[in-house]
Parts: structure tokens; C-alpha cells; sequence
């Protein structure tokens, strides 16, 4: 065989149908084997926080009296490793604790970098208080404690509920229509 006839075989073939058909299947399990990936990795790193956090228990809140909320549930109840939606129940900076949606007690370490806010005005972490509500996005530790990025000041859930029952209760200009809505 010369180059000119494997050239033309080569063609025939990469032309062919089931030479697409290989490559949708080879792209499809790449994107597949990239996704299960980034599974793995998301899984991994909640999973060890809650071992951090488990193991530093004692070292961040004191002896354990009873089994936390998340272990009676099984491995679906883990906590969320990167953030905290909750009130502030003690303050000792650089430190906090939250007091989670899932009734698990969270330290937050505050560092300089760490941007707070209420509704749109940048905050010191002076303004944080116990009993306030908070929204947290920061990054797990080894001693199962959380980085903050981001804390976002929110109104109270009483707040919330008076405040979405007040705007129902306000009536819409007539230049509003359900369109506009």
C-alpha cells in the first residue's frame, strides 16, 4: 500500500458513521467521568467536615452530652460544611457561634478578609451581636470550624413573617396590572 491509498482509507473510516458514533460515546463518558468526579470531590469534602467537626467537638464546644442531631438521621443529615444560617449565640473574636438551622452549634473564625453585611451597607464585625441572624459562606477547616467569606446580617424570622404579611396587606397602584407583576 502506498500513502496515497492509506490516506483514502483513513478518510473513508473518519468519514464513516461509526466513527461518530465512537466519538459521541467517547465524549459522552468523558463528561460523565467528569461529572462523577466533581461528585466525588463535593462529597469528600462534606464528608470531612463532618469528621472534623465531630472529632473537634469536644475542643470547640465542650463535653459531649448527647448524640448531635445530624447522627440520628444517618450520612443524609451531615451538615452543611460550607456556611451556617443561623443566630449568633456567643462571641469571642476572632470567633463566633451560630447556632444552625439544623441545631447544630457552629464556629465561624472572622478574619480581616472577611466581608459582612446588612442589606447593602459593609459592616465591621463590631455591629455582629448575640441573638442577631446571620448567613455565613466560608470554607471548612481541619478543626471543623468554618472560614467565613461572607456574613450577611438578616432580619429575624418574626421580621421576615411581619414584613412579607405588610406588603400583602398594601394595596397596588392602579398603573399596576397583573402583567406588570
Amino acid at each position: 500500500m502506498n500513502k496515497e491509498e492509506i490516506k483514502n482509507k483513513l478518510n473513508k473510516f473518519v468519514d464513516s458513521k461509526n466513527f461518530k458514533k465512537v466519538i459521541y460515546v467517547l465524549g459522552a463518558l468523558f463528561i460523565l467521568s467528569f461529572v462523577f468526579q466533581a461528585g466525588m470531590i463535593a462529597g469528600f469534602r462534606k464528608a470531612s467536615f463532618s469528621r472534623d467537626w465531630g472529632d473537634n467537638y469536644e475542643r470547640n464546644f465542650g463535653p459531649m452530652r448527647k448524640v448531635p442531631p445530624f447522627m440520628k438521621g444517618g450520612l443524609l443529615d451531615l451538615p452543611n460544611a460550607h456556611g451556617a444560617i443561623g443566630k449568633i449565640i456567643k462571641i469571642e473574636f476572632p470567633n463566633i457561634v451560630v447556632l444552625d438551622k439544623d441545631q447544630t452549634e457552629k464556629v465561624i473564625i472572622i478574619s480581616d478578609s472577611t466581608s459582612i453585611l446588612e442589606r447593602r451597607e459593609i459592616l465591621t464585625k463590631d455591629k455582629l451581636a448575640i441573638d442577631k441572624y446571620i448567613v455565613v459562606i466560608g470554607n471548612p477547616n481541619e478543626s471543623g470550624q468554618i472560614e467565613a467569606k461572607l456574613i450577611r446580617i438578616m432580619p429575624s424570622p418574626e421580621e421576615m413573617i411581619e414584613n412579607t404579611t405588610s406588603m400583602r396587606s398594601r394595596e397596588l397602584p392602579p398603573e399596576f396590572n397583573k402583567r406588570n407583576i
